[in-house]
């Protein structure tokens, strides 16, 4: 027996389809390794495999013998037990020599007392209820919630109890089943943290992109019941598949088509970029979603946003609003404008309020001061977890959207499923039986459908698999109304939103940077309130005549960087006008015919020329704006 975990010529089938055909894997220790697939490939197949929870029809799996196995449950257990002596169960040989002493100690047998005691040394039997409570704190948990019981937490809440558990377990070999599904990105980044610690072997089943790229250093693809190995990250993957797809040929013009649609979101996004930093870092992103293009061109999700026709400014506006519930304040003088180019981004520690300011725009939660209005022509898209709770199981997706528009085809509504992944009959099924990723996916559709003008979305990622999310992050890009988006997957939010908005210590505030200075910024909040006691910081002394003199002074120095943004903002404005203009004359079929060749090499000329000048005033407007923001953080 070899020293690693050996699948060769492995079988499985589920009724008449092939999860797994005549399969080899080699996963060696210490390797950590991202499984992804489309859901219902056969991923959580394959770990119950690796569990000996299922037999393979062919071949044969085998794993080190002497390896203890870790694994993240599933199922929810509505338990009496606390929380904390929940997951200290996860460490199964403490449980066991707890049990052992108590016996021992019944018999009276002092010999063996003394043995089981040091075997309990052995295996830091002592530190466990601190490492327990430290595994709670970092995945999110209050102080106080270890002494409940299991009992009284939500279902997102008692799957974290079972990622706890699983961490708690001493292990050779950790299976983790999208163990970020529902965290937030607090609990995310302190999750990855742990992992690159890890010393055994790791197989996480993951549909967070960022979560795999920092994290592995190899890809398991479920393709065609195959196990396809990759090396390197999840990029890494993208890139290899992007190059090997880029070579048929018959995917070439839609992979094109893809491009160019984001190539036109780069356009548009650097036109009113606001904020340098997060400028930058932005057109990385976009650059790379540009080379990853052609890895997704066969994804069976191709849906819109599409906005309402008509738009108002302000769309929706909280003025001086306190926001929670009347026993229970969370967030206070809170100004907020909703305009329909507004992409928010909501930040903030778990518990904060992100979830109060969403339920609160979308009116779903009273104001308890304050003034909210919404716009003449206001139009809400509105997607959080209870959405798929609040479906009719009895009814099928089609039904769904037929109750919306009794007067809509049925090719129509067909067609439109389609785009959101339900295919022939599936769209006329009743959805009793469909997954959380195929909930969410029709709760997505219902708000296309409707053509809103505003989006609220809290944590709209939860059980979406990598394809509909990318797919969600185009939709998003495309959409030309607002967009205010809570999520813990980086990934989205780095490529949908303009800027962020932090939801912390009662307060919503702009947060001027990046996620990298948001986990920064978390660091080091959590390391002050480790150290710090009430009353230890006092308010500074501030000489406001001095103050005034000063901001006065610092407006004088940046001006010129000031008015240099004015004309280039001015001067692309422009340039995007004429362009808008050529382009129309363009799509004036007439103009291919062969006796307005002369015009149309000059309108070609034209475009390319209008096209280079806004290049450079774009790279100049970013050049500028850098430097504007260095002087305003060197003078602060």
């Amino acid at each position: 027996m070899h020293a690693m975990i050996q699948l060769q010529h492995i079988s499985l089938q589920r009724g008449a389809k092939f999860l797994l055909n005549e399969t080899d894997l080699n996963i060696f220790p210490g390797q950590k390794l991202g499984i992804i697939g489309p859901n219902g490939s056969g991923k959580s197949s394959l770990f119950k495999l690796l569990l000996g929870e299922l037999a393979s029809d062919t071949g044969t799996c085998e794993l080190p013998r002497h390896w203890r196995i870790a694994h993240m449950a599933q199922e929810l257990k509505h338990i009496q037990r606390t929380a904390l002596e929940s997951v200290l169960d996860g460490d199964t040989e403490l449980r066991r020599l707890e049990a052992e002493l108590a016996a021992a100690q019944a018999r009276d047998e002092g010999e063996q007392v003394a043995k089981i005691f040091a075997e309990l040394e052995r295996i830091q039997a002592y530190s466990a209820p601190a490492r327990a409570q430290q595994l709670l704190k970092g995945l999110g948990f209050a102080p106080g919630d270890d002494e409940r019981p299991v009992s009284d937490f939500s279902g997102g809440w008692r799957i974290r109890l079972n990622l706890a558990k699983a961490l708690m377990c001493p292990s050779d070999l950790l299976l983790l089943d999208e163990p970020t599904n529902h965290l937030d990105l607090d609990a995310t980044y302190w999750l990855e943290q742990w992992l690159k610690r890890y010393s055994g072997t790791l197989l996480v089943i993951s549909h967070d992109r960022d979560f795999l790229d920092n994290l592995v250093e190899g890809i398991v693809s479920l393709e065609g019941g195959k196990l396809i190995s990759y090396s390197g990250n999840y990029s890494g993957y993208e890139r290899q598949r992007a190059e090997r797809l880029a070579q048929q040929q018959a995917s070439f013009e839609k992979q094109q088509a893809r491009k160019a649609e984001i190539e036109d979101f780069v356009r548009r996004f650097r036109a009113k970029a606001t904020k340098a930093r997060q400028a930058q870092s932005r057109l990385k992103e976009l650059e790379r979603m540009e080379e990853i293009a052609p890895a997704h061109v066969d994804s069976p999700f191709t849906f819109r946003f599409p906005c309402s026709d008509k738009l108002s400014s302000p769309l929706a506006n909280l003025s001086q609003a306190s926001l929670g519930y009347p026993d229970a304040p969370v967030l206070s003088e809170v100004n907020l404008s909703i305009v329909p180019d507004t992409r928010i981004g909501l930040l903030g520690p778990n518990g904060a309020g992100k979830s109060t300011l969403i339920k609160t725009l979308a009116g779903t939660l009273e104001l308890l001061a304050g003034e909210r209005h919404y716009g003449e022509h206001f139009s809400l898209g509105y997607f959080a977890q209870h959405q798929l709770e609040a479906l009719d199981l009895k009814a099928s997706a089609a039904l769904h959207i037929q109750r919306l528009t009794p007067s809509a085809r049925e090719q129509e509504i067909r067609n439109f499923l389609g785009s959101f992944g339900f295919q022939g009959d599936r769209a006329f099924e009743p959805i009793t039986h469909f997954s959380g990723g195929e909930k969410a996916r029709l709760a997505l559709a219902i708000i296309a459908w409707q053509k809103p003008n505003v989006l609220l979305l809290d944590e709209p990622t939860n059980h979406l698999d990598l394809e509909v999310r990318h797919a969600l992050t185009l939709a998003l890009q495309e959409f030309e109304g607002a967009v205010i988006v809570v999520s813990h997957d980086r990934h989205l939010l780095r490529n949908t939103v303009d800027e962020f908005v932090l939801v912390a210590k009662g307060r919503v505030e702009p947060f001027d940077g990046t996620l990298d200075d948001y986990h920064r910024w978390l660091l080091a909040e959590k390391q002050q309130t480790g150290q710090s006691t009430p009353g230890q910081r006092e308010a500074p002394i501030v000489d406001k005549k001095a103050q005034r003199q000063q901001a006065a002074a610092q407006r004088e120095k940046l001006k010129p960087l000031t008015n240099r943004l004015k004309t280039l903002e001015r001067d692309m404005e422009k340039c995007q006008k004429q362009l808008a203009q050529l382009e129309s004359e363009l799509a004036d079929p007439d103009i291919y015919d062969s006796s307005e060749a002369e015009r149309l090499k000059q309108l070609l000329l034209r475009q390319g020329e209008t096209q280079q000048a806004l290049d450079a005033l774009e790279e100049e407007w970013l050049e500028v704006s850098e430097t504007l923001e260095a002087t305003q953080a060197g003078d602060a």
